[in-house]
């Protein structure tokens, strides 16, 4: 009697267990590739999406008091190399919506001394892009920064809140632009 012979023979359990792995580990790997897209995709927004960003978190950071408290009696509006220590911001308080007119003030001698001075201030206030800040009210209108309107600006957003200074109402428009064109997804 002769043996039989089982080359190139597989059992269906054979089949099934490879179907199995197979499927298992494409999963596993769907599901890491796209955890990776969406932490990417988190950590490298579009520059539009950094842009808006931008000009809400400044709008919040100009509503706060700023760190010190007192930073702008502190400052040498003239030195740039004095405003690395220092957090902007105009209110006269924590949970205060009322500006000072003193930061104001001393915000609008940093920005609109000359164009190296204004590159200086992005970083205290936490931006990488343009800004222009309005403040207007019934007998005021106070500008900080640079114009799009003047700089041919592509793109800008605009973030508007209310504000008081001293008794008056005020408009507070935070302008974020740049004169780049940026990729909008």
């Amino acid at each position: 009697m002769k043996p039989k012979n089982y080359r190139a023979q597989f059992w269906s359990f054979d089949i099934i267990f490879a179907i199995v792995i197979f499927t298992v580990a494409m999963t596993i790997l769907a599901y890491t590739w796209y955890n990776i897209d969406n932490q990417l995709a988190l950590s490298y927004g579009s520059g539009a999406e950094t842009m808006q960003f931008e000009t809400q978190v400044l709008t919040e950071r100009l509503l706060t008091p700023g760190t010190p408290s007192d930073w702008s009696a502190l400052i040498n509006t003239s030195n740039t190399s004095t405003w690395k220590d220092f957090s902007v911001g105009l209110t006269t308080s924590s949970n205060s919506s009322e500006i000072s007119s003193q930061k104001i003030y001393a915000l609008m001698a940093m920005a609109n001394y000359n164009t190296s001075d204004y590159e200086a201030t992005k970083p205290v206030i936490g931006i990488g892009y343009d800004y222009y800040i309005v403040i207007s009210g019934r007998d005021m209108n106070i500008t900080i920064g640079e114009n799009p309107a003047t700089h041919n600006a592509l793109t800008s957003y605009v973030y508007k809140t209310r504000a008081v200074m001293g008794t008056e109402p005020v408009l507070m428009k935070v302008i974020v632009w740049t004169n780049e064109p940026i990729a909008i997804s």
